[in-house]
């Protein structure tokens, strides 16, 4: 795992509890792509949505967590439009609203490339969001 010096922001009680009570390696996986969503622009919020599922949001969808019995998966809300140069995306390459990044336990994640496509998706809402975008 890359090691990632946090910034300040502000954390919703509701994710913390969902992260603590994953098994430690999810929990590591969830607190990476936390701290990235949030270093890629510190005007990210989190809240929970569909119950119990962590989203991180500003203008729009960025990204939501998801853990299952044996990945995580971190749902990309891009409408497909962000460029995958480094080949993350695992799932929904022709999903026409979010695609996926799953994480399987000792898997490294590339901070670097997450941290673009988070910049880039925090552009597309800034700009109107993807579906605006696509139109246009």
């Amino acid at each position: 795992m890359t090691t990632v010096n946090p910034i300040e922001w502000a954390s919703d009680p509701r994710v913390d509890a969902y992260i603590e009570r994953l098994p430690e390696w999810q929990r590591l996986i969830c607190q990476e792509v936390r701290t990235l969503v949030h270093d890629a622009d510190p005007e990210v919020e989190e809240t929970i949505k569909r119950t119990t599922q962590p989203y991180f949001v500003l203008h729009g969808n960025v990204c939501a967590l998801l853990a299952a019995r044996d990945h995580v998966n971190v749902f990309l809300y891009d409408g497909g439009m962000v460029p995958d140069p480094h080949g993350i995306i695992t799932a929904g390459h022709d999903n026409k609203t979010a695609r996926t990044v799953s994480y399987r336990r000792g898997d490294p994640i590339n901070a670097p490339a997450l941290t673009e496509m988070f910049r880039r998706i925090i552009a597309n809402n800034r700009a109107g969001g993807w579906r605006k975008l696509q139109r246009g």
